[in-house]
């Protein structure tokens, strides 16, 4: 996972019709989704060279669809570079920057599903899908994601919007549940993280208890002073 050079990153490109390419780098040995493949992809009519993400490994000539894919706005920069080995030098830099934030994120992950399993006393599967079917509060990193079907509950990676110039992206690991969605810092303990975000989740299902159970009270109400007959 560290041996990627320059030129060795840039043997992997993927040549493609018209004024564009695309660059692979395949990162392996990840404790949850095994290894999976970024995706450089750069246009001369696109303002940026756009960062994907699918899982497993895929190399030169490899075809993806647009469903394997998963879009991280972690950007590849190369404006500064004043030549061409400046800028492989540049290319190299922020691809081990992407490499790092992946591996990093799936180790965490991994980290988190034991305590998982034990907090919310259900079980948890590693989830792959591309489109979760869920708004996140941030950006996916990873196409790999934690779920506790039982208790409605999602854990992924997740990330901030900047280009890779400015090094590695801030990650975090997003807990979602119904209605409630909370990043915690990467680093942070997952047992604290999960006591924490369980005790939300509980306190807004009380306040959506007592909403309603309010609702229907100022509904009953006002059927009794509009003297409401249910009587056919």
């Amino acid at each position: 996972m560290h041996d990627h050079d320059a030129d060795d990153l840039l043997r992997r490109a993927l040549l493609e019709p018209g004024a564009s390419a695309a660059v692979a780098l395949r990162v392996g040995n990840l404790p949850l989704s095994d290894s999976v493949t970024v995706v450089f992809h750069g246009r001369r009519d696109l303002t940026s060279i756009q960062t994907y993400v699918a899982l497993g490994r895929h190399g030169t000539g490899a075809a993806l669809s647009a469903d394997e894919l998963l879009r991280v706005p972690c950007d590849l920069d190369l404006g500064d570079a004043e030549d061409r080995e400046d800028a492989e030098r540049l290319y190299a830099e922020q691809a081990c920057a992407m490499r790092d934030a992946l591996a990093a994120a799936d180790t965490v992950l991994a980290i988190w599903k034991e305590p998982l399993e034990d907090l919310a006393q259900a079980h948890v599967e590693v989830d792959t899908r591309i489109a979760l079917g869920l708004d996140l509060p941030a950006h996916r990193l990873l196409p790999t994601a934690l779920v506790a079907a039982e208790r409605q509950m999602v854990v992924a990676p997740v990330c901030e919007a900047r280009t890779l110039a400015e090094g590695l992206p801030p990650l975090g690991i997003a807990c979602i549940q119904q209605d409630v969605a909370r990043v915690y810092p990467l680093p942070d303990d997952p047992e604290t993280c999960l006591e924490d975000f369980l005790g939300r989740a509980a306190d807004h299902a009380h306040r959506m208890a007592d909403a309603l159970q309010r609702q229907e009270a100022s509904v009953a109400r006002f059927l009794e002073i509009s003297d409401f007959d249910e009587t056919p």
